[in-house]
């Protein structure tokens, strides 16, 4: 029989990417997904003959516990949230429900219909925030600086309860930030490469940045995906760090964006002060060698290559 895997999260960036992955390797796989007033499959359009979708939302228990009753799977991973740091300033008590106490949901319920469940929860770098240490690993102490910062920290120690008090198999990962060309255009990476194919076809005349100066460690949302995975599979559960343990600044981001279009950065782009966050993090730098040492992991896919990756899609999109 087939691996059943539930991906809570499947029509976004993370759970896109690993129902691709999971259907590769043979899964049975079933989805949960929210009601949305314009449509939110875009991202598994080409999957929707090969898996299961089921109704529900993380904000209503009766759902997730039918859905996990009903599929049974042997893994489920938790890629849904409100996952934008920025959102998370206008959303507090949304971003703390969603991000920080469904995955206690979900766990609950595992615990009661079978804790033999393998269950995955993704964290964010930004429970670091304002650090004095050069990189991060599992043990860097912790200094949120935005409500989705601090949800995800509710999640980590909601998941290491289960793993400790209750005995599931319950395991994370710190992921820093990954992009790919199924990011959404709220998301300073996908902005970029959007603007930069516009600007070139004459479809927009400048770009609006906040930050120029943040360094960022980007990564591929697709290889982060097979960390997850990969993760699931050992034989203890435990928490890792994944990035690609280098940093470069939104101004390098841009720059190279446009040089890949053939334009120059600096005459289109305007630095716009209402775009800066009221909560400026440290630059996070990954310190994944124990992914590395447990698993093998090493990130393939790095910066400028991301970038090109991007640009090619959007040029393709906005040739349409």
């Amino acid at each position: 029989m087939s691996q059943r895997a539930l991906i809570l999260g499947i029509t976004g960036q993370d759970g896109s990417y690993l129902a691709e992955l999971l259907l590769s390797k043979g899964y049975e796989v079933h989805g949960l997904i929210r009601k949305s007033s314009t449509g939110n499959t875009k991202n598994i359009d080409a999957l929707l003959e090969k898996i299961t979708l089921h109704r529900g939302d993380l904000a209503d228990t009766t759902s997730l516990y039918r859905t996990i009753k009903s599929v049974r799977p042997q893994e489920i991973y938790n890629e849904a949230d409100q996952d934008h740091a920025g959102w998370s300033y206008d959303l507090v008590d949304y971003a703390s429900d969603i991000t920080g106490s469904a995955p206690g949901r979900v766990l609950e319920i595992v615990r009661q219909l079978d804790p033999t469940i393998r269950f995955f929860q993704p964290l964010t770098s930004n429970m670091f925030g304002l650090t004095e240490s050069k990189t991060q690993n599992e043990n860097t102490p912790l200094m949120p600086q935005s409500p989705y910062a601090c949800a995800k920290v509710y999640a980590w120690m909601l998941s290491r309860y289960y793993r400790q008090v209750h005995k599931l198999f319950v395991s994370t990962a710190i992921f820093f930030n990954h992009e790919s060309p199924r990011r959404t255009e709220s998301y300073v990476s996908r902005k970029i490469t959007k603007a930069a194919v516009r600007i070139s076809l004459g479809l927009q005349k400048k770009l609006l940045l906040g930050d120029m100066d943040a360094r960022i460690d980007f990564g591929y949302a697709g290889e982060y995906m097979e960390a997850a995975w990969n993760i699931l599979q050992l034989d203890t559960p435990d928490d890792f760090v994944i990035g690609t343990g280098e940093a470069h600044s939104v101004r390098e981001f841009v720059e190279e964006a446009f040089k890949i279009v053939g334009l120059k950065a600096a005459d289109y782009v305007e630095v716009d002060p209402t775009l800066l966050r009221p909560g400026k993090t440290s630059t996070l730098i990954a310190d994944f060698s124990k992914a590395q040492k447990t698993f093998g992991y090493e990130p393939k896919i790095r910066y400028k290559q991301l970038i090109k990756l991007m640009i090619e899609n959007d040029l393709r999109q906005g040739r349409r």
